[in-house]
Order: structure tokens, then sequence, then C-alpha cells
């Protein structure tokens, strides 16, 4: 269990750059489209593909693979504001201390819901 690993104003600055570079694809409300076969980035779905892993997986697996049309395209800074604001639509806690910029310190945290 964690407590707040991000802050609201970085979760801002994430869901704006949600919506420049994720919404087309997986919807305002994060909730994809099976058809199309994008997956929902919210609640149950979040939790059944990333409970149990680190931020830092998620981090890796957003940079890696997005946005489609150019992944890896928008900076660390910008991915982990966009891990952040995920974190915060997913209803975990936020804090007083941003995720940190260096993608090696994400791993000690897991993604995984209090008790």
């Amino acid at each position: 269990m964690w407590d707040g690993v991000y802050t609201d104003a970085q979760a801002a600055r994430g869901e704006r750059q949600y919506g420049r570079s994720c919404e087309q694809c997986h919807g305002p409300d994060l909730a994809g489209d099976p058809v199309m076969e994008i997956p929902a980035l919210s609640l149950d779905s979040f939790m059944t593909s990333w409970g149990g892993k680190s931020v830092k997986d998620l981090f890796d697996t957003v940079k890696r693979s997005m946005p489609k049309d150019k992944p890896g395209s928008l900076g660390t800074g910008s991915y982990v504001d966009v891990v952040a604001y995920l974190l915060q639509a997913n209803k975990f806690p936020n804090g007083a201390r941003e995720l940190p910029r260096e993608p090696e310190q994400l791993d000690g945290i897991a993604i995984e819901r209090s008790r």
C-alpha cells in the first residue's frame, strides 16, 4: 500500500496531455473501445490490467506504445504526468510530492488498492 505518490497539479498536467494525445482513442472517460481493441484505462479494467504491477511497468508500457501513431514521442515528463492522471482517475490518493521524473524511481511503487 502507498500514500499519495502524485500531486493534483501533476495529475492536471497529465489530464491536459491525455486530452491532446490519448483521448481520441481511449475516450474522454477513459473507457476505451472494445470493438477496436482499445483498452479501458479506468477502475475495474485498469486494476485487472495493472493491479500488482509497478508504476514503472505502467510508465514503460505507455511510453513504449503510446500514442499509437507516434510511440515514445511525448517526452519522459509528459508520460509521467499522464501516469499521474491515470492514478488520479482510478481513485488513488494524491500527496504532497510529484511522481519522480526518473523512471527507475517508479519501480518501487506498486499499483494496489488499500485493504
